[in-house]
């Protein structure tokens, strides 16, 4: 892929770490041009540590920069395009991955918690595409780098439809985000931008936080901590280059050398209910078709290939 995305530029969230990191070196191997978006805040989203996105632009050179602002915030999130352009002379790939967790049952769960959650995972994800696109915009209008061009991608995950233990805020930001995602690919259609998901596979700091609750999910953690990020970041470096330029609205899955196109809900089943008397036997007809209550931990408790 070296060469591939010469003259682009890239913001990336959560860039600093795991994931994001795997994806900022994917995307700069590539030629592009990069900026880490990273605070250095914890999993839980507390504190603050500037030197992590600054190291490792420090190390990747003149094409890569730090912006060290949290971006839960429209103005952050603002001030992270805007200096994007500034360094660069442009936007052309966005990939919101910053993420934090703070789990809890939902009738412990704590307010405060849970739009902390929302405001990292999927209101800050919201306000860079607000920020972004009219950039996108504009520079297809102007046919920067030969023509429309746009690459957005939201990292999101199979707790997002699936569900976990404890995760209702984090589930609600994800499937959040894999909606607003269907909502970016639309709006931004006739500007060519397009808009993908994906959902990694990966040990992480996220990973490393999961207390099993039966043996499916311990057995999903032994497992996920050897799988390596790369695999998901080459994914993220395909889909923003030239081949990703006629797939959009779509949801992927990367688990090591695996990759997973997921489904998205749409009817499986219909049945007619003349009378509310009838809805009995409308349900029933139904139930064959009912998803069983497992976790995303449980279903992708299998061996991956490495």
């Amino acid at each position: 892929m070296n060469g591939m995305l010469n003259g682009r530029v890239a913001l990336v969230t959560g860039g600093g770490r795991g994931i994001g990191r795997a994806i900022v070196e994917a995307l700069h191997q590539a030629g592009a041009a990069v900026v880490i978006a990273d605070n250095g805040t914890s999993i839980g989203g507390t504190g603050a540590d500037p030197t992590v996105a600054a190291a490792l632009a420090n190390a990747l050179g003149e094409r890569a920069a730090a912006f060290t602002e949290s971006i839960a915030a429209p103005s952050a999130a603002k001030a992270a395009v805007d200096f994007t352009v500034s360094r660069f002379a442009g936007l052309d790939i966005l990939v919101n991955n910053a993420a934090i967790l703070r789990d809890a049952f939902v009738f412990k769960a704590d307010p405060g918690d849970w739009e902390a959650v929302l405001r990292t995972n999927l209101f800050a994800p919201f306000y860079l595409v607000a920020a972004a696109t009219p950039v996108m915009r504009d520079q297809a209008k102007a046919k920067r780098g030969g023509g429309a061009w746009g690459r957005i991608i939201n990292l999101v995950s199979t707790a997002g439809f699936y569900g976990n233990y404890g995760q209702a805020a984090y589930a609600a930001a994800k499937a959040g985000l894999s909606g607003l995602t269907r909502v970016i690919a639309l709006d931004m259609a006739r500007s060519q931008v397009a808009c993908n998901a994906v959902a990694p596979f990966a040990a992480t700091r996220v990973t490393e936080s999961i207390n099993p609750q039966n043996p499916a999910q311990q057995a999903y953690k032994d497992t996920a901590m050897k799988i390596p990020a790369q695999p998901v970041a080459d994914l993220v470096a395909y889909l923003a280059g030239d081949a990703g330029a006629k797939i959009t609205g779509q949801l992927f899955g990367v688990r090591g050398r695996e990759v997973f196109l997921l489904s998205q809900p749409r009817p499986v089943a219909t049945a007619v209910a003349e009378t509310p008397e009838e809805l009995g036997a409308a349900v029933a007809a139904l139930a064959p078709h009912f998803v069983s209550l497992e976790t995303d931990l449980e279903a992708f408790a299998n061996r991956p290939v490495l």
